[in-house]
C-alpha cells in the first residue's frame, strides 16, 4: 500500500465568498461540473455540501467538491438548492475519497456513494412522534374526567390514561391503553386540557440491550507492553500503525478496550472496525459494559432508519464510539484519534464487487495518517503484507505470545480421512465423533467447521456423469434438503425439485448427489446421536435481520451442545465452554490455483483451531484431512505462524507476488463470449503499449467463474512495483479503449485472489 495525497488534496480549497462550485454528480458523469451559487444560499454553501441541480433540463444530486470564484467554462447554470444543513463529507473524509480514487482506479462520485451510506444521500428524515402532556393540574384533570364521563366517554378514557402518568407519553402508547381513536385527543388538546409537541425518536440498534458495567482488567506483561507502546504514540498526536500480533486468546480485546478509554481520556473518538456482522454483536457487548452508552453501530444489516440515526449522532459529536463492519471505516467521528482494525486479515475487509474495490484496512491506515491518528491492527494471523511491514519498520509490532489466565492452546490431531473413510468413518472422524460425545456427556460444548453449505455439494448422473449446472453462471449447483431445492450460490437460481431425469442421457433413477455441506453434517450428527441439541450457523440460517446474534446468543447460552458452521464461526468468537473443534475439509482452499491459497488456509484453520479451550478446561481440535502430511497444515495445527511466514513470504520475493510488488486485476464481462473476450484482448494490448519494463502484464485468461448471471468474463493481471504508475497506464488505456456498449470494465486494485 503506498501513501501519497499531498497532489490531490492541494487542489481543492475551502471558502464561503466564491460565487462558483464544482459538483460531483450522484448519475453516471464522472466529469465535475460548475454551477454558480445564488445569493440566498452563498453563506452556506461549502466543500462537502449536498446540493441538487439541473442537467440537460432534470434535476439531479450531487457534492459540491470545490467552491471558487470563476468557472471553468463560460456559461454556468444555478444551483437550484442546497439539500443538506452542514457539509456531508467532513474534511479528512473528502481528502481520503481523493485517495481512494486516486490510488483504487474508481471515481469521486463511486467513492463518495460508498463513504456516504445511501439512507444520508436519499434525504431520509428524523423519525418523528407526537408526545401528549398534561396542560392542567391532576387535580383539574380528575375535576374534568368526571364532569365528562357520562357524555364523552373516549375523551374521559384518554383523561384517565393521563393522570397514571408522570411526565407524558408518546401518542401512540396512550391510544393503545385508552383504547380510543386520534380524534378524542384532538378534541382535548383544542380546549386547552392537553397539549401535543412533536419529538425526535431515536431508532438505535441498541435500544433494550441489556448489560452491566465491568471495570479494566489488569494486564499481563505482555499485554502492558503493548499497551503501552500504543499510548504513546496516542500521546504523541502522530500518526503511527501498531500491528497486535497475540495468539488466539491473548487478550487483544482488553488491550482495544483499555486504548479506547486512553482516546476519550484525551477527549478524541475511535472506531472499531470487525470483520463480521456476527462479531459486531459480541463486540458491541463487551464496548458496551465498558462505556455504556457512548457507542454508535454501523452495519448493513441496519434499517434505514436505525443507520440514518445513528450517522447523524456520530456527526454531531453525541457518541464518540463507533463499532462496525466495513463501511464503518467511513464515519464522520469528531476529534478522530484511534482506529482498531481486529482481524486485519479477514478477507471481509475488501469489496470486490463494486468500484471502488476497496480494502478497509488500508483504508483505515490512510484515514490514520490524514487525521494524525493511532491505528491498531490485530491478528492471530497477520496477513502477510501487515507482517511484511512490521517487519521492515513500517509498522509497529506488538506480540503477544501466550494466552491469558494461563490457559494454554488446545492439543491438536491430524487425521488422515483416506484412512477413515476406508473403515467407514465418514463425515466423522471416530476420534472426533468420540469427542462430541464425551463433551455432550460432561455438558461441555462442540465447534464443527465445514466451509460449505448445503445439504450435497451438487447433482450428478452416474450413468453419464453429467452434473446439474446453474444455466445463468455454469457451476454446479448445491442440493438444500430443507428445501428440496437445487440453488446456485453465485446467483440464487433455484430448480425445485431435483430431477430424477437426467436432462443430458435421459435414464431416469441415476441421479446422485456427490459432497457435503453443513446441513448435511447437522442431519448426520442427529442420526448417530439423537439427543444432541445443535445450532447451524451458515447464509442459510441467517438472513434475517439479528438472526447472527440470536444463534450466537443461544450458543454462548448452553441451549445447543455443537455448533455447526461455515467460516463465520472462525473469526474471533468466544465461547468459553468449547472445549472441541472439529474442522472436516481442512485442504479445500489448498487446491485453489492462486498464490494467497495457502495463507488463506493457515488462517482459517488456525483461526478455527483457536476457539477451543478459551475457558478453564483445555481445549481440544481435530483437523480432518487427505493431505495430512502438507506443511501447511501440520504448522496451522501448531499455530506456528513465525515458520509459516519464514517459508510463505520466499516464494512471495522469488516471484514477486505481494508484499513485493503491487497486482491490479482488470476484468471484462459480457453476453457474448466472443465479443468479451475480443474486447479484453484489444484493452490489453493497447495497455501493452505504454507500460515500462518494471510492470508485468499477465494474459487474458477466463476468470475463475467464467460465467455469472449470464455474462461472460474473462481478466488479467498487471504487476508492478507502485500502483499509482500501474492505475496512470489504465486510466490512460481506458480514455482511448472504446469498448462495445455491452461489455462492463472492471477495476481490481490489490485482489484478494488472482483467480477468480
Amino acid at each position: 500500500m503506498e501513501y501519497i495525497v499531498s497532489n490531490v488534496s492541494q487542489t481543492v480549497t475551502k471558502s464561503t465568498t466564491a460565487s462558483y462550485a464544482s459538483v460531483v454528480l450522484d448519475i453516471a458523469i464522472d466529469k465535475i461540473l460548475d454551477y454558480s451559487i445564488p445569493d440566498n444560499i452563498a453563506n452556506k454553501i461549502t466543500r462537502g455540501s449536498r446540493v441538487e441541480v439541473y442537467v440537460r433540463g432534470h434535476l439531479r444530486r450531487g457534492y459540491v467538491v470545490e467552491v471558487k470564484d470563476s468557472p471553468g467554462y463560460h456559461r454556468v447554470l444555478p444551483i437550484k438548492r442546497i439539500l443538506s444543513p452542514e457539509e456531508l463529507i467532513t474534511d479528512d473524509i473528502f481528502t481520503l475519497a481523493l485517495w481512494m480514487s486516486k490510488y483504487y482506479c474508481s471515481s469521486l462520485r463511486n467513492v463518495f456513494k460508498t463513504a456516504i451510506p445511501a439512507t444520508i444521500r436519499n434525504d431520509t428524515k428524523h423519525k418523528e412522534q407526537l408526545f401528549v402532556m398534561r396542560a392542567k393540574t391532576r387535580e383539574q384533570m380528575a375535576l374534568i374526567c368526571r364532569n365528562i364521563r357520562e357524555k364523552h366517554q373516549s375523551q374521559a378514557a384518554i383523561l384517565e390514561v393521563m393522570l397514571t402518568t408522570r411526565k407524558g407519553l408518546l401518542l401512540s402508547e396512550l391510544l393503545e391503553r385508552a383504547k380510543v381513536s386520534r380524534a378524542p385527543v384532538t378534541t382535548l388538546a383544542k380546549k386547552g386540557i392537553i397539549t401535543l409537541d412533536t419529538i425526535r425518536i431515536d431508532r438505535s440498534p441498541l435500544d433494550n440491550a441489556e448489560y452491566f458495567i465491568t471495570k479494566p482488567k489488569i494486564l499481563n506483561d505482555e499485554q502492558q507492553e503493548s499497551f503501552n507502546s500504543i499510548s504513546k504514540s496516542m500521546t504523541s498526536g502522530t500518526f503511527k500503525t501498531h500491528l497486535l500480533h497475540g495468539i488466539t486468546g491473548s487478550g487483544k480485546t482488553e488491550i482495544y478496550l483499555q486504548s479506547i478509554q486512553k482516546a476519550l481520556d484525551m477527549g478524541k473518538g475511535a472506531i472499531m472496525l470487525v470483520p463480521e456482522i456476527a462479531l459486531t454483536a459480541q463486540t458491541i457487548e463487551q464496548f458496551r459494559c465498558r462505556f455504556k452508552d457512548n457507542i454508535a453501530v454501523i452495519h448493513h444489516r441496519l434499517s434505514h432508519g436505525e443507520r440514518f440515526d445513528e450517522w447523524h449522532k456520530i456527526r454531531q459529536g453525541k457518541t464518540r464510539i463507533v463499532i462496525g463492519a466495513r463501511s464503518a471505516v467511513f464515519s464522520p467521528v469528531k476529534d478522530l484519534g484511534l482506529i482498531i482494525v481486529d482481524e486485519e486479515h479477514e478477507n471481509t475487509y475488501k469489496q470486490e464487487d463494486v468500484s471502488p474495490c476497496y480494502h478497509a484496512r488500508d483504508v483505515a491506515v490512510m484515514r490514520g495518517s490524514i487525521t494524525n491518528s493511532t491505528v491498531i491492527l490485530g491478528s492471530a494471523t497477520p496477513s502477510i503484507e501487515s507482517s511484511y511491514n512490521a517487519r521492515t519498520g513500517k509498522y509497529i509490532l506488538n506480540p503477544l505470545s501466550k494466552r491469558v489466565k494461563d490457559t494454554t492452546l488446545p492439543h491438536v490431531t491430524i487425521v488422515d480421512m483416506k484412512r477413515e473413510t476406508d473403515r467407514g468413518n465418514y463425515p466423522f472422524a471416530d476420534i472426533l465423533l468420540s469427542g462430541i460425545k464425551a463433551r455432550h456427556d460432561v455438558g461441555e460444548q462442540t465447534i464443527l467447521f465445514l466451509n460449505r453449505r448445503g445439504y450435497h455439494a451438487a447433482q450428478l448422473c452416474k450413468a453419464c456423469g453429467h452434473v446439474i449446472k446453474c444455466q445463468e453462471c455454469d457451476v454446479a449447483m448445491t442440493f438444500h434438503r430443507n428445501d428440496n431445492t437445487l440453488s446456485c450460490h453465485l446467483c440464487g437460481k433455484t430448480i425445485s425439485p431435483p430431477p430424477r431425469q437426467c436432462p443430458s442421457c435421459g435414464k431416469y433413477e441415476t441421479m446422485k448427489y456427490r459432497g457435503i455441506g453443513t446441513e448435511h453434517i447437522e442431519r448426520t450428527l442427529h442420526a448417530i446421536i439423537p439427543e444432541i441439541r445443535t445450532i447451524r450457523l451458515d447464509a442459510d440460517t441467517t438472513r434475517h435481520k439479528g438472526s447472527h446474534q440470536r444463534l450466537i446468543r443461544d450458543f454462548r447460552n448452553g441451549k445447543a451442545d455443537v455448533l455447526i458452521g461455515t467460516q463465520m464461526i472462525a473469526k474471533g468468537l468466544h465461547f468459553p465452554e468449547v472445549t472441541l473443534v472439529g474442522v472436516l475439509n481442512s485442504d479445500s482452499a489448498l487446491n485453489i490455483p492462486d498464490f494467497r491459497a495457502s495463507e488463506n488456509t493457515f488462517q482459517l484453520i488456525t483461526q478455527v483451531a483457536g476457539r477451543a479451550g478459551r475457558g478453564s478446561v483445555a481445549g481440544e481440535v481435530v483437523i480432518q484431512t487427505y493431505m495430512p502430511d502438507n506443511s501447511i497444515i501440520k504448522l496451522a495445527a501448531q499455530q506456528d505462524y513465525e515458520k509459516f511466514y519464514s517459508e510463505e513470504i520466499i516464494p512471495r520475493e522469488m516471484f514477486s507476488y505481494p508484499p513485493f510488488s503491487k497486482i491490479v486485476k482488470i476484468a471484462f464481462s459480457g453476453p457474448n463470449e466472443s465479443a468479451t473476450l475480443h474486447a479484453a484482448k484489444g484493452f490489453h494490448s493497447l495497455l501493452a503499449r505504454t507500460l515500462n519494463s518494471q510492470s508485468l502484464l499477465h494474459p487474458v485468461i477466463p476468470s475463475g467463474h467464467a460465467r455469472i448471471r449470464g455474462k461472460y468474463r474473462f481478466q488479467f493481471l498487471v504487476r508492478g512495483p507502485s500502483i499509482y504508475t500501474i492505475n496512470e497506464k489504465i486510466d490512460a488505456t481506458r480514455q482511448r479503449c472504446e469498448l462495445p456498449r455491452d461489455v462492463r470494465l472492471f477495476i481490481n486494485v490489490s485482489p484478494l485472489s488472482s483467480f477468480f
